[in-house]
Parts: structure tokens; sequence; C-alpha cells
């Protein structure tokens, strides 16, 4: 009997129709495995928490976080937020205070999905806690400054112990997946001789554990002409944190967009589902977004969680929903209109519940 106890927030925006409809896929997934037992959590975040608690993160939500396995989170549209102090972003907090270093972001291209590159399948690992991001890269204060009015300055933060647990977790993603078990290493050491030199370090020294996975490094900007002109050639990829938010993005468009572009991030002790797309306030209320993305990310946790565990079942659970997903992604009835289909969020979650079923 394998059990797991995960929290549920939904944020804002299409948040609120996506992160439920993600929740029922992975609780019908699981339903056909009895030995599995999720404990669903719900707790508020975002804009809704602080109109109707006063704090957009509540001090008794990290408290309950801590308990957790791990947790869903809906799409954030902190942008938006008020000048408040108590309506504050909660991703930089969640990502530190759970110690979730390695943002995993997959891009792989789907039958039925109109993309640049249908043969587009590998995973960037991004190291998520320092880089550039002044919101997370100093215990105190921040990192981007101006000292006049007419200069800023931005410091970014490399530490030989983040870039080992981001390399470390693509080597065993390019183990598990078993197929070309290369990992490359991502960089411009040819200008940051040490920031970079440091990162690409850490990643050699974990690559002497895992003498049956290739380790290849490649600059940043020839990486990103590279992945366009033919993204088979890369497997498992890892970088710093800049980089890999802007090549993740740039992945995710050759193979249909940010609605088909999952996230988790994880750390030693937790982990976090949160898909790479934003909260899309323009469309939300419509029961229209897709919500793809979103269920990938919670069914890649599951994942995460079972093999963490040695749950087979979870695994299995895992599994069957992806095959539920993919098979739903060439029904143009069911599928959203960014997908070319005439479906709705709920109706696409629906869809692969019934698919489920079928297996």
């Amino acid at each position: 009997m394998a059990e797991y106890r995960i929290g549920v927030l939904d944020g804002d925006d299409i948040g609120l129709e996506i992160v439920p409809v993600a929740v029922e896929a992975v609780k019908a997934a699981v339903a056909r495995h009895p030995e599995v037992r999720i404990e669903w959590v719900p707790l508020p975040i975002g804009y809704r928490s602080f109109v109707e608690h006063g704090n957009s993160l509540l001090p008794q939500v990290l408290e309950t976080l801590y308990t957790l396995d791990g947790w869903i989170l809906g799409p954030i549209g902190h942008m938006a937020y008020p000048k408040d102090p108590n309506c504050v972003n909660p991703h930089p907090i969640l990502r530190r205070n759970y110690d979730l270093v390695s943002n995993i972001r997959p891009a792989k291209a789907y039958p039925g999905v109109s993309c640049i590159n249908p043969k587009t399948d590998l995973i960037i690992v991004r190291e998520n806690n320092e880089g550039f991001q002044p919101d997370r890269n100093m215990y105190k204060g921040t990192s981007d400054c101006m000292p006049t009015p007419d200069m800023a300055l931005s410091l970014r933060v490399i530490t030989r112990r983040n870039s080992s647990m981001a390399a470390r977790t693509a080597f065993e993603l390019a183990r598990q997946r078993g197929g070309m078990k290369k990992v490359t290493a991502v960089h411009k050491n040819t200008v940051f001789k040490l920031g970079c030199g440091l990162f690409l370090d850490a990643c050699r020294e974990v690559a002497t554990e895992y003498p049956d996975i290739t380790l290849e490094t490649v600059v940043v900007d020839t990486f990103a002409m590279k992945m366009l002109m033919d993204p088979t050639r890369f497997d498992v990829v890892v970088t710093t944190n800049m980089f890999g938010d802007i090549l993740s993005d740039e992945a995710a468009g050759l193979v249909g967009g940010l609605g088909m572009a999952p996230g988790l991030c994880v750390g030693p002790d937790y982990c976090m589902a949160q898909a790479t797309h934003g909260s899309a306030p323009d469309i939300a209320g419509r029961n229209i977004a897709n919500p793809f993305a979103m269920i990938e990310s919670a069914r890649m946790m599951l994942s995460w969680l079972a093999n963490k565990k040695g749950d087979a079942a979870g695994v299995r659970a895992a599994d069957e929903l992806a095959q539920a997903m993919t098979a739903v992604l060439t029904d143009k009835e069911a599928v959203t209109p960014d997908l070319g289909g005439s479906g709705t969020t709920t109706g696409m979650g629906q869809a692969i519940c019934r698919k489920l079923a079928q297996l």
C-alpha cells in the first residue's frame, strides 16, 4: 500500500479551471489501482487567498506544505497583483523554502497536435533557485539594483551545490528514459568563465557517477540554433536558471506552444507540479483553456513520487494516464480550440478519464 498527501493550490485565472481537471484525471488514474491512496489537501493561494484571507501566501499554508509529499500549483497571475506587502508572488518563496532546485520541463511532440517538429522529444532541466533571478538568489534583499538613475546592475549567483543537484536530476532522467542516454550541459563559459565554468565543473563531477550516460557541453547560442534545426540530437538538457527559462519556452514552440508545456519542480524532499505557461486572464472563466500542461505536470508528479517510493502501482497509474492523454489529443471534438478542436477544458478532462476507463 502506497499513501501520498498531495496539496491542491488552484492559483489564479485559468488555474481555477485547469487544476480541478488535473486532479480529477489523476484521481481517475489512481482509482484503477486500489493499492495507491492519495489524500488531497486543498490550500488557498494567490489573489483569491489575498481577497479572502488578507494574504496571498498564508503562514499556515507554508507550514502545511512541509507535511505533504508534493503539491499541484496552478498558474499565478502575480503581474496584476496590487502593490501590497501581503499580496506577494508565491513562486520564489515556494521554490526556495522547499529546496526545489531542479525544474524539469519536457518538450514532446504528440500525434494530432500541430507543431514545428513532430520528432521532438527532449527534457530541459533548469536550475531553479539562483542564477540571474533577483527574487530568489539572495537570502535578503535583491540582486537587481540601480546605484544611479542611469545605471542598473544584475548579479548572477552560481553554486556548486545547486548545479550538482540539477545535474544529478538530469543524469537520473537520462538513465530512466533509456534511449539516447545523453546529457547536454548548456552554458556560456566563453564569456562567463567563472560562473558557467563552475556550473560545468559540477556537471562533469556528477557525470563520473554515471558511466553509462554521455555528457556533452554546448554553448547556449549554438544550442538554441541546433535545437531548432534538429531537436532529435538532444535527450536531456541541463542548464542554469535564465538559460533554462528561455530555452524551455523555445522548445515548447517546437511542439505546439505553452499549452503543451508541463513542468515539475523537485528537490530532496518535496516536488511541485507547475505548468510552464501563465494564468491567461484573457480567457479565464470561458472553459476553453487547454488543461494538457497542467494534467501532465500532475502526472509527472505522481510518477516522480511513485518512483521515489518504489511504488510500482503508482508508476503504472502515471503511465496509463499518459496513454489516455495521448489518445485524446487526436480527438478534435475533445481537445480545446488552441489545439484545433471544439472541446472545453472540462470536456477534455472528462474525455481523458473515459479513455482511462477503456484501457
